[in-house]
């Protein structure tokens, strides 16, 4: 091949015509100024500012909460706000499950039954308890064991999860445990909660510690000197602090769910970090090719830095997706997400830069006897692109053939929603659930509420209550025309209420409850009714994410192309991103059913599959793994675009382009899987899912489609790759977005400089 040449490649770094790189115009240009003339003022200004977001983020865990599954507008919301207002006792959350001290004894004891009753009342008389119902008081058989050796008490802690919350804490330690001739243990769904949040908060810490030391151990190995491996990690930290001071003040006006403070950490170190990496790698070549200090901050803000920014907008973009469902446990993991991505790049592009400027050369200082010494760095990436390049449409099938045949097993998802079994098998909320399920004929937690309304006749109500009754599952039906079992009435009406209560053995997340609760909608009435409890919630779950999961992939498709487009300028490029991209979440997603539904591995992982997946958290998994994909998409067709740029020839701009990202995004990929690991070490099961799930989607993505399926399928597309339309190009380039290194930097070599193909 004969060399070319460009104009650029004729002027020194010395030559009097060189342009500044802090003198550059536009908004990169005045950001490299600041950076390199003001260092140290905006250093003290983060520091200040991230003592501030310690300060203000310190209690962010109490202000979140567990729930948010529940669709606003849907008849079972509609309901349950109905029943709480007018009926607040229908839906009890609480449940003392109760039985006797001596074990030869049962419930029905004399001495067991007095002081059940003692509790039962002691319970009505708290302020914060309504509607306290105990097998003592009631004689229904379906608050006792069928063994007697267990009945229940069931009550309702009133006010929103909060006010719930605080109460439990205060009546844990005067109820549980020994009450005279009875031991009490508290299950119900406020237990399950408070339980599954005081899990997650201890889970988050120990994540931590395993996470910090680990990443930091890989970021030396990475560049070989302490102090730049450093600082990856502390725009980390800064990252994480800020974000949780953010998510602290989104509290005060809205929900936010506990998962939003993993996610935080995961991403705030993860994102941070390869951000990081990526501008110290940049800076630490630009140092290396001769660059003063301020110089090579300046190149690597508008070459590396450009690439950053970009990248942030994309991952923001996917995250901010979730923000078209309508429960707030999504919402809330949008608002962390967009908050944790924005906070890690103005961190990488402002407080890194200026520490960078600071410590001049001593950035490769303190240099261990680990990490890349010498040799020809990027060698063997360049080889394997080179390989598969060379075999490229048998590169490309098979990648895409093992891709599609691992996330095979997802076509068998079944979807549900958490239960008890999310909690490690000896918190007490989860025995408590576990004694329901197996010894009860119902569990009064999981029951469904019809909420009656238009005044019906007591006949057309028992009618109704009768048809309900003879469904599939149910155990009883009650409510004002009385309790009925298989058809038949087997006693008196209660004092009149406004709903019926529907006692189920089906699971309350399964598809047998869900679908009950379609039957229930079905059955005719001559009033209106609205269906609630937790199967309820399920169903109409399902249905609103379903009906809402289009439009957030539409977002994330359109905005992916836009960016990319402006990125690189390529028509066909945005397009093979999404593919690819897509491609890369198959085998998380073919994971995810294999072990955490079907139970594989569940013994080694420490959980108990449930036989389903959590509705909303394949969602979640796919705008992070997506976003992260993304992320790495972002770096490696920028650098190979520069290297286009500077040569004009595709297959050499690939394999440099390979070349000069693939260990770094290896090095990315590793660390942010150690982080998400670290977080699915967590004892709850949706927490270990979305750690582990997304780790082997960034691992896959990295190490399998970065390295063989993109550099096949640019090989295939060949020159195709870069076309766009006229008014597209010059729309892009009007729009100040095309890369400014050649007109800034004219002493960066061109492509003639720096051959890697070996050919002539």
């Amino acid at each position: 091949m004969t060399p070319q040449t460009s104009p650029t490649s004729q002027t020194s770094p010395s030559s009097p015509t060189s342009s500044s790189p802090q003198s550059a115009a536009g908004p990169r240009g005045r950001v490299a100024r600041l950076v390199t003339t003001r260092p140290r003022l905006l250093l003290l200004l983060i520091l200040l500012l991230t003592a501030g977001a310690v300060m203000v983020g310190g209690g962010v865990a109490e202000r979140m909460s567990s729930g948010g599954s529940q669709i606003p507008g849907s008849e079972s919301s509609y309901a349950t706000a109905e029943l709480e207002r007018r009926w607040p006792a229908s839906q009890p959350n609480l449940l003392l499950l109760v039985s006797p001290r001596d074990g030869s004894r049962d419930v029905d004891d004399p001495a067991v039954a007095s002081a059940a009753r003692d509790l039962a009342r002691r319970l009505a008389d708290e302020k914060a308890v309504l509607g306290v119902i105990s097998y003592w008081q009631s004689e229904d058989t379906a608050l006792r064991a069928r063994d007697g050796g267990e009945a229940l008490i069931t009550a309702r802690i009133k006010g929103d999860e909060d006010a719930v919350d605080d109460a439990l804490e205060a009546l844990e330690p005067r109820y549980r445990g020994a009450q005279g001739a009875v031991d009490v243990r508290l299950g119900g769904p406020a237990a399950v909660r408070h339980a599954s949040q005081e899990v997650i908060a201890d889970d988050l810490v120990r994540a931590e510690v395993i996470a910090l030391p680990v990443t930091l151990i890989l970021l030396v190995v990475v560049f070989g000197s302490a102090v730049a491996a450093a600082l990856p990690l502390l725009v980390g930290i800064v990252s994480v602090l800020g974000t949780n001071a953010v998510l602290r003040v989104i509290t005060e006006f809205t929900d936010v769910s506990v998962y939003a403070q993993n996610l935080t950490t995961a991403l705030g170190l993860g994102l941070a970090i390869d951000y990081a990496l990526f501008l110290v790698r940049r800076h630490r070549e630009e140092l290396a090719a001769g660059r003063d200090p301020r110089d090579a901050v300046a190149v690597t803000l508008r070459t590396a830095g450009r690439t950053v920014l970009y990248s942030a907008l994309t991952v923001a973009v996917c995250l901010a997706s979730m923000l078209v469902f309508e429960q707030y446990f999504l919402r809330s993991l949008a608002y962390a997400g967009i908050a944790v991505v924005l906070i890690s790049a103005a961190a990488s592009l402002v407080a890194l830069p200026a520490a960078l400027v600071l410590l001049g050369h001593r950035v490769n200082a303190l240099r261990l006897p680990v990490g890349r010494r010498g040799g020809n760095p990027g060698a063997g990436w360049a080889r394997l692109a080179r390989l598969v390049m060379r075999r490229a449409p048998l590169f490309a099938v098979g990648t895409v053939a093992v891709l599609l045949a691992l996330g095979l097993p997802f076509k068998d998802v079944r979807f549900g929603t958490a239960d008890d079994r999310q909690l490690p098998s000896s918190t007490e909320a989860r025995v408590v659930q576990e004694e329901l399920r197996n010894e009860f004929p119902g569990s009064p937690g999981s029951a469904l509420a019809v909420l009656v309304e238009g005044k019906p006749a007591t006949e057309a109500l028992a009618e109704y209550s009768g048809e309900v009754s003879q469904l599939p599952y149910v155990v009883q039906v009650a409510g004002p025309a009385g309790r009925f079992v298989d058809g038949k009435r087997v006693d008196d009406a209660p004092p009149a209420a406004g709903y019926v209560s529907v006692l189920h053995s089906a699971e309350s997340a399964s598809p047998q409850s869900v679908s009950l609760v379609k039957k229930i909608r079905s059955v005719p009435a001559s009033f209106e009714t609205s269906v609630t409890g937790p199967a309820a919630v399920l169903a109409d779950t399902q249905h609103g994410t379903a009906e809402r999961l289009p439009w957030a992939l539409a977002v994330i498709a359109v905005t992916t192309l836009i960016l990319v487009f402006l990125l690189t300028g390529s028509v066909l490029l945005p397009l093979l991103t999404v593919v690819v991209n897509g491609l890369s979440l198959t085998a998380m997603f073919g994971a995810v059913v294999w072990v955490f539904q079907d139970g594989h591995l569940s013994g080694a992982l420490g959980f108990t599959p449930t036989g389903d997946i959590e509705t909303a958290l394949p969602v979640l998994m796919f705008c992070v793994a997506f976003g992260l994909s993304m992320d790495y998409g972002v770096f490696l067709v920028s650098r190979i675009k520069e290297e286009y740029e500077l040569g004009g020839d595709h297959r050499d701009a690939v394999v440099l382009g390979i070349r000069r990202t693939g260990g770094l995004i290896t090095a990315a990929a590793l660390i942010l899987a150690v982080v998400m690991v670290a977080i699915g070490t967590s004892r709850v099961t949706n927490i270990k899912m979305l750690g582990l799930g997304v780790g082997l989607a960034v691992l896959m993505d990295a190490m399998v489609v970065r390295a063989l399926l993109v550099p096949a399928v640019l090989r295939l597309t060949g020159r195709a790759t870069w076309w766009a339309p006229a008014p597209l190009r010059r729309l892009q380039r009007r729009a100040g977005l095309e890369e400014e290194a050649r007109a800034t930097y004219p002493d960066i070599p061109t492509r003639t400089e720096r051959p890697v193909s070996g050919r002539t």
